[in-house]
């Protein structure tokens, strides 16, 4: 009898929609701050603080961080699951690595916020 690995009330088409979503999330943060790097001609501290102070770029950046969170918790399961076959040990660095994206995350929203 062959088990569904992936019965964690999820399924391929749900994660092939939601790492599509979080890539285009990504893709056009990546697209925008690469625009204001290239369009900005000094960068300093006054800049920068205004750039992350108004709410859409923390809204947009908060949206990136939980999109990167999302896209790395799916990557790892896909790749663990392939070639981690012990399923203690695949479980122990699934979780320590999700609470390490959880963590980035956390400490994102700290330093966003507080701007």
């Amino acid at each position: 009898m062959v088990t569904n690995q992936a019965s964690v009330k999820r399924n391929g088409v749900q994660d092939y929609l939601s790492l599509r979503t979080t890539g285009a999330i990504i893709f056009a943060f990546t697209v925008y701050m690469a625009w204001f790097f290239i369009s900005t001609d000094s960068i300093t501290f006054i800049e920068w603080h205004g750039l992350f102070s108004g709410i859409p770029m923390k809204v947009f950046t908060l949206a990136t961080l939980v999109s990167i969170m999302i896209h790395v918790r799916i990557g790892l399961w896909q790749v663990l699951t392939d070639y981690v076959k012990a399923p203690k040990v695949r479980a122990l660095v699934q979780w320590v690595l999700n609470l390490i994206a959880f963590g980035y995350v956390l400490v994102g929203l700290f330093v966003l916020w507080g701007v």
